[in-house]
């Protein structure tokens, strides 16, 4: 599964809108649309920051794992 579809499925399990996530990580609500349509790479802050909103680890979202 790429990245962003496990964004997108992780943000949607949380009820989180684009703009919900888009504040949370202080960036423009395109941008973050940007990383779910995989069309921009997550710098590995953004990435830590992403699986401690989801509460997952970075290799759930990277999909190196499935828990």
């Amino acid at each position: 599964m790429k990245i962003g579809n496990v964004l997108k499925e992780l943000r949607l399990e949380k009820r989180l809108t684009q703009n919900d996530v888009a504040n949370y990580l202080r960036c423009k609500r395109q941008t973050y649309t940007r990383y779910e349509n995989d069309q921009r790479q997550i710098d590995l802050f953004t990435l830590c920051l992403l699986a401690d909103l989801y509460e997952v680890s970075t290799d759930y979202i990277l999909g190196r794992k499935n828990y």
